[in-house]
């Protein structure tokens, strides 16, 4: 059946609209980007209405707290709003499809989002949540288990430390394995593969999560490092003997007046090539320290 747009637009004095009682986002955690967000309404006014609903005699925020602070910054008196009349529910799944479109939740804001939607308020499982945000269910379980996560853990996420696969990976984990793995995982860069890896070595054996046991994963990454940068300087290095055979060539073959240019152009390669096989040396023993500085 269609639904009817029953929405009224007008201009509300600001006092009379509040934020909303389900806020689902930090407020102002990205600083500049609220400036900007202000900057931006200074110069060309509110281009979208926020939307609110009638609530306790007044007005409540549905979506759009930001472009609320933002004009209330600048003491606007009145801001264009789209009214609707909305539960408390459809107002929360609202506010989630809004700010999981326009990406602007972190995960752990999502995950907190998501376990007030399911299991504080009883809304509706993890099935019905994922249909109304456009989620599989698996992403919106996923983040749930996020929260399960030590305190310091979820500080790593936030702030980039730690990728939510990563993460996701150590929800399986004793609280103590936790702490231990994770610092290995930020400092060796460690792939969800070689995660598993650990995790598959450990659950098989019933061990506790040691240095030496993430350090032998640490070691075939290495291994598998060290084996790739000779391959590729020695790729380098035929290449090299290869264009020494062809400048060979054009020495015996062109007149010194006709090979001038062509002897500068692959003279010029022939540095660039020795610089690439320097670099390639660098990188090799970069990674060889760092292994064995892990290994100690």
């Amino acid at each position: 059946m269609h639904m009817f747009d029953t929405s009224i637009v007008e201009h509300i004095e600001m006092k009379m609209v509040h934020p909303s009682q389900f806020s689902i986002r930090d407020k102002f955690t990205d600083q500049q980007e609220f400036e900007s967000l202000t900057s931006s309404i200074k110069e060309h006014g509110l281009l979208q209405p926020i939307l609110i609903r009638p609530y306790q005699n007044n007005f409540e925020i549905v979506a759009g707290h930001r472009r609320f602070h933002a004009c209330k910054s600048l003491r606007w008196r009145h801001i264009p709003c789209k009214i609707r009349e909305l539960s408390d529910k459809q107002a929360f799944e609202i506010q989630i499809t809004e700010n999981i479109q326009r990406k602007s939740m972190s995960a752990l804001e999502e995950a907190e989002a998501f376990r007030k939607y399911v299991q504080d308020l009883g809304w509706g499982g993890v099935t019905e949540l994922s249909k109304k945000i456009g989620k599989s269910e698996e992403y919106v379980s996923h983040r749930i288990q996020l929260l399960k996560l030590p305190q310091d853990i979820k500080e790593k996420i936030m702030l980039n430390k730690l990728s939510v696969s990563q993460a996701l990976e150590l929800t399986t984990l004793s609280h103590e394995n936790i702490v231990q793995f994770t610092s290995h995982i930020i400092e060796n860069d460690l792939t969800i593969r070689q995660i598993r890896e650990v995790k598959t070595v450990y659950s098989k054996e019933k061990i506790t999560i040691d240095d030496k046991m993430i350090n032998d994963i640490i070691n075939l990454k290495g291994a598998k490092t060290l084996k790739i940068t000779k391959k590729t300087s020695l790729a380098l290095k035929i290449t090299l003997a290869r264009l020494d055979s062809i400048i060979e060539e054009v020495q015996l073959t062109f007149e010194p007046t006709q090979s001038t240019d062509i002897l500068s152009f692959l003279m010029e390669l022939r540095l660039k090539i020795h610089s690439l096989i320097d670099d390639t040396i660098r990188f090799k023993n970069l990674k060889t320290s760092k292994t064995h500085k892990c290994l100690k």
